[in-house]
């Protein structure tokens, strides 16, 4: 009698086991946790917080200020998405870090431009100004064909997205370039001609891309086209439900409507 009280026991304890991580999971699926840059992609995602409740999911926004955690929390299963990269940077990171981080939904572009530093206009460019740039592959290759279709420089033909400062073949001002990581961009206007800037990193420096700038890019440039900020998951999650709603509400038109009302044109909903 005892060994079955045992018994009965241990399969009533198994059973609630099962209810209760049946119960915990169905809990955590309506749950979104995403990693974010601060600005705009964070903004958002705010905005999308309410917009997602009436589906029935709560969205945990966690900010990062660097470009490598958000892509490791997805691959470890941490996040369950994130939104602030674009796809060559992306592609880059998988094959680099030999991570699995596939794209769910391109949400929107932020024009680069060229801002002042210690000059205000780009007809006062002279020999041997300095211009500060992002030195990140992907960002560095778009700083630059920003730069030739402004007549500053010329690059190899052909070498379109991964250009580098080695493949300038016409430099009539000698141009000097200082190549920073993209977030320290925007604090050396002071030191340098020119600056060019990210757009998610010009609107934390307050630059309004449509007042600020000297120059940016055209909306129907390959780079704007290429460059789209993208909601990415790991492999093997694209088709789950939540993040399903998290597309749809990210891609809607109220969504569309805030950014458009908010950024100045710093930041463009991609159709």
């Amino acid at each position: 009698m005892k060994k079955k009280l045992v018994a009965l026991l241990a399969v009533v304890t198994v059973v609630a086991g099962v209810l209760t991580g049946c119960g915990s999971k169905s809990a955590d699926d309506k749950v979104i946790k995403i990693a974010a840059s601060p600005t705009p992609h964070a903004e958002i995602l705010q905005q999308a917080k309410p917009l997602l409740e009436a589906k029935g999911y709560s969205l945990e926004i966690v900010e990062f200020a660097d470009y490598v955690q958000p892509n490791e929390v997805v691959e470890s299963g941490e996040f369950t998405a994130n939104y602030f990269q674009h796809q060559p940077y992306l592609d880059s990171f998988n094959e680099e870090k030999g991570t699995h981080i596939v794209t769910v939904g391109k949400i929107h572009y932020e024009p680069f431009g060229i801002y002042p530093g210690t000059k205000s206009s780009l007809d006062d460019i002279a020999e041997g100004d300095t211009i500060a740039i992002p030195n990140d592959t992907t960002n560095e290759a778009r700083a630059l064909l920003l730069l030739q279709d402004n007549g500053i420089i010329k690059l190899k033909d052909g070498v379109g997205l991964v250009a580098t400062v080695n493949d300038i073949t016409e430099n009539p001002n000698n141009i000097k370039f200082i190549e920073l990581e993209a977030a320290q961009v925007a604090r050396v206007t002071g030191e340098n001609a020119y600056v060019v800037l990210n757009g998610n990193y010009a609107l934390e420096a307050g630059y309004s891309v449509g007042k600020d700038s000297l120059a940016h890019e055209s909306s129907d440039s390959e780079a704007a086209k290429t460059y789209v900020n993208i909601v990415t998951v790991k492999e093997g999650n694209e088709n789950n439900e939540a993040v399903k709603a998290l597309v749809e509400v990210l891609k809607s038109d109220e969504i569309k409507k805030y950014i458009n009302d908010t950024y100045d044109g710093a930041v463009i909903p991609f159709e």
